[in-house]
């Protein structure tokens, strides 16, 4: 059994599908992947994940807001707790940092990324973090408002070790997409290597970022096994042990989805 732990249901394409959404989480179960994270960016699209969560038997959601869709207002502390009382949400995020393109809104994602750790240290719920370009900034936050018990993951992650291990020091897991699968991530699969699988999870950051060999193709769920393999055979263990690795990681982390 596998496990997406971070995509987006509400942005898939589904024309391949004629009964929609439920067709694109059938192919995936064929494939294995049983359960499956649906990550809230934005107000907006809050209530869709979550009634997406609710619909479907193994999957879970997240509440929060994407650090490229905060340039004006911070969702408080108090509202993101009100936020997580709906049903079947198991974290915070995406928040995070993202500096990639601009710092001109750093000061307001910063604020932003506090009051979700702070959040989540009140409620015991795990932080999913969004991280570019931002190292430096993004583990003093963590170790500034977050809570080593709740922690939380540095999704679809794409920086070096050193980053990677400051970060498991303070409790967080690491999450791998199918960027790992790229011609040009030598990089990153140097840090997959090196990395403990007690602290590694697996997702697809589903519609985007296909692993080969669907590279350039809306992604989805069901192709978390490709990327799930090929960090296996990085690992040299099987697609099983791998799988059964993550799955207790993601149930381990997300504690509401027991």
């Amino acid at each position: 059994m596998l496990v997406d732990s971070h995509c987006h249901l509400d942005r898939l394409d589904l024309s391949r599908y004629e009964d929609g959404l439920d067709g694109a989480i059938a192919a995936a179960k064929e494939q294995g992947v049983k359960t499956m994270l649906c990550v809230c960016i934005s107000e907006e699209n809050k209530q869709q994940v979550v009634d997406i969560a609710s619909k479907y038997e193994g999957l879970f959601c997240s509440v929060g807001t994407h650090p490229s869709d905060v340039t004006s207002e911070v969702v408080s502390v108090e509202t993101l707790v009100e936020w997580a009382k709906a049903p079947k949400v198991v974290a915070l995020g995406e928040s995070g940092l993202d500096y990639y393109y601009s710092k001109d809104y750093a000061e307001i994602q910063k604020q932003s990324f506090a009051n979700h750790l702070v959040a989540g240290a009140q409620l015991d719920l795990p932080v999913i973090v969004h991280t570019r370009d931002a190292r430096q900034d993004t583990l003093d936050l963590i170790k500034e408002y977050g809570s080593a018990e709740s922690a939380g993951v540095l999704h679809c992650f794409t920086e070096n070790w050193e980053m990677a291990k400051a970060a498991m020091d303070l409790n967080y897991y690491i999450s791998i997409s199918g960027i790992v699968t790229f011609r040009n991530a030598e990089s990153l699969r140097d840090v997959v290597k090196k990395m403990p699988l007690d602290r590694l999870l697996v997702e697809t950051d589903s519609p985007y970022l296909a692993p080969v060999p669907f590279r350039g193709k809306p992604n989805e769920p069901r192709y978390v096994r490709e990327v799930a393999q090929f960090v296996a055979d990085l690992k040299g263990i099987s697609l099983e042990s791998l799988a059964e690795i993550t799955t207790n990681n993601f149930h381990t982390l997300f504690k509401r989805t027991k």
